[in-house]
C-alpha cells in the first residue's frame, strides 16, 4: 500500500506542475492524455488495481484506497475548475464536481481497459473531447 501512496505523490506531483504551467487548457489536456501510456509502462494503474481489489474484501485498505481517490479528485477538479473559468463554461449547467467526477472515472476506466489491451472506441472518445476543447479555445479568441 505504501509503493501505491508513493507512486500516487510522484505522479499527482507530476499532474500538478503540469496543469500550473500557463498555457492553454487543451494543451495540458494532450499531454495528460499521452500520459496515459507512460503511466501504464510504469506498472502504476496495474498496482492501484490490484490493491484496490484487495480492498473489496479487506477494510482496513478501504480508507487507504479512498484517499488515493480523493487526491485524484482533488488535482483533477483543480485543473478543470480553471479551465471553466477560462472557457466560461456555465457552471450551473456543467457543475465543477459533476466534470471532475466525469474525468475521473473516464480516466480509471480507459487504464482498467488498457490494462486487458482493450482500447476500443478510446481515440475517437479522445478526438472528439479535442474538437471540444478546441471550439471552447476559438470562442476564447
Amino acid at each position: 500500500m505504501q509503493v501505491l501512496e508513493r507512486f500516487t505523490e510522484r505522479i499527482t506531483a507530476r499532474q500538478r506542475s503540469m496543469y500550473g504551467v500557463e498555457k492553454p487548457f487543451i494543451e495540458k489536456w494532450r499531454t495528460a492524455i499521452r500520459y496515459i501510456d507512460e503511466d501504464l509502462a510504469s506498472g502504476y494503474p496495474k498496482v492501484w488495481f490490484e490493491l484496490e481489489a484487495m480492498a473489496w474484501n479487506r477494510p482496513e485498505f478501504r480508507e487507504r484506497i479512498a484517499h488515493i481517490h480523493d487526491t485524484w479528485h482533488v488535482v483533477l477538479g483543480e485543473a478543470i475548475d480553471r479551465a471553466m473559468a477560462d472557457y466560461g463554461l456555465d457552471r450551473r449547467r456543467f457543475p465543477a464536481e459533476a466534470l471532475t467526477t466525469l474525468v475521473r472515472t473516464f480516466n480509471l476506466g480507459v487504464l482498467l481497459e488498457r490494462l486487458i489491451d482493450v482500447d476500443r472506441g478510446h481515440e475517437s472518445m479522445f478526438r472528439m473531447i479535442d474538437r471540444w476543447l478546441a471550439s471552447l479555445e476559438k470562442r476564447r479568441e
